[in-house]
């Protein structure tokens, strides 16, 4: 019965750590956004750089993947499980006291794969901490699957494998997009709210400035362009049903709310998305330029969403040569939209038919540049596929463990039965002698 127990704890835990450790490392950057939550929530902001928190990111990601592993295949089985029982025992104090004081709306445990709320996330943080008291009590009682010569092929292979994945996803975009804004989404129906259902009211307050002096304003009462953009942000006003993107807005300094115009547009939009243009990657300018002068020749609407200042903005025109209009949407939601500084939209008819990192952005070659994106491949929607991405992972990373595991069983078996073989034979000599 022991057995049994430890054995179950064991790979609830290893299950859970593994699940968790991959979310985060698909979506590094969503990881360091959270993380920034934590620090400001703590009063830490000014001591953390975004770099440390990729860094602290990258790190968390790796360190429950490769515990989880562990864990599933009973890995230095003594320190595994005192790690696991270390590492429950910090964050279920932390959940405790995001419980009680709710600074952020949810931990980001599972990324935005899964959305607990904060005492869900305690409740499971203390299950989770029974079964690594249980499992850290009795650790030799976890059977292997792999034998102890045969592990730092598994040491070695999980924790490239999970910084491979992170690495990937920092440079393109993350593999798995658990967000609202992933490819075949369709903005304005993820903006509705079913028939019957309570509305909820947002309100996106902007701080303006004119002549030095710094006012806020609402979409109802947004002033002329004489006034200077300096932040926005959204908040919830009043509980109801919440529609998976409710937050999403296109500001213009000239028409003011262009929202709705650019979401009902018939054809292809251009949306280089840049949270901050200040931290902007600047290496692919030529690539961008070209792009929206593509998209003016075919008449295609191209904006530029920032929460920058207007300050930015013109930095950024002078530095780049930007002919492109530049509009204001939540710093929030343009993080969310694309984990990419910058990075491209491509919607048609309101639907995100793709997306590309400043690393990897489309690229339109002369014999093409008469074509309409009709004609293109950047214009169609992607094949690829979520079964098709589950699949390489299977044969990358589950499929060479699962035959390793096979492969030492037989060796160990074939071990097992070279060993007993002289004993079986000199048995059944000496048997005729012990008759006579």
């Amino acid at each position: 019965m022991k057995k049994v127990v430890v054995n179950l704890c064991r790979l609830l835990l290893a299950a859970v750590f593994i699940l968790s450790g991959f979310v985060k490392a698909v979506d590094p950057r969503g990881t360091q956004y959270k993380i920034d939550d934590y620090a400001q929530a703590l009063g830490l902001d000014q001591l953390l750089s975004s770099t440390a928190a990729l860094i602290m990111s990258v790190g968390l990601s790796a360190i429950e993947f490769c515990l989880g592993i562990f864990l599933l295949f009973a890995i230095r089985r003594r320190l595994v499980s005192r790690l696991a029982l270390l590492m429950l025992a910090v964050m279920t104090p932390l959940t405790l006291w995001l419980a009680l004081t709710n600074p952020i709306s949810d931990c980001g445990c599972f990324g935005d794969a899964l959305v607990l709320t904060n005492w869900q996330t305690f409740l499971k943080n203390v299950v989770l901490l029974v079964a690594a008291i249980v499992v850290a009590w009795l650790p030799m009682e976890m059977f292997r699957f792999v034998s102890r010569s045969n592990q730092w092929i598994v040491i070695n292979y999980s924790a490239l494998f999970i910084l491979a994945v992170a690495a990937w996803s920092i440079y393109d975009l993350p593999q798995f997009d658990f967000r609202p804004y992933h490819i075949g989404a369709n903005i304005p129906k993820g903006m509705e709210i079913p028939e019957g259902e309570e509305q909820p009211q947002f309100e996106t307050t902007f701080i303006l400035e004119k002549d030095g002096r710094q006012q806020e304003f609402t979409l109802d009462n947004y002033p002329d362009s004489t006034w200077t953009f300096v932040d926005s942000k959204t908040i919830q006003v009043s509980q109801g049903f919440v529609p998976p993107i409710h937050d999403f807005s296109i500001v213009s300094a000239d028409e003011g709310d262009i929202t709705a115009d650019v979401l009902a547009h018939s054809g292809y939009t251009m949306l280089l998305v840049s949270p901050h243009l200040e931290q902007a990657d600047d290496s692919r300018l030529d690539l961008i330029n070209e792009l929206y002068e593509y998209a003016k020749q075919h008449g295609y609407p191209f904006y530029c969403l920032t929460a920058s200042t207007e300050g930015a903005i013109s930095h950024w025109r002078d530095i780049t040569g930007a002919e492109y209009p530049f509009c204001h949407t939540d710093e929030i939601t343009l993080k969310t939209i694309i984990r990419s500084n910058p990075g491209l939209l491509l919607l048609h008819q309101g639907t995100v038919i793709g997306k590309w990192s400043h690393n990897r952005l489309p690229v339109i070659d002369e014999d093409q540049w008469t074509l309409p994106l009709e004609s293109l491949p950047i214009g169609q929607m992607p094949e690829d596929s979520v079964p098709g991405k589950i699949l390489r992972l299977l044969l990358w990373f589950v499929l060479p463990l699962f035959l390793l595991t096979v492969a030492d069983r037989l060796w160990m078996w074939t071990k097992w039965v070279r060993r007993k073989s002289p004993k079986i034979i000199e048995t059944k000599e000496e048997t005729p002698q012990s008759n006579e």
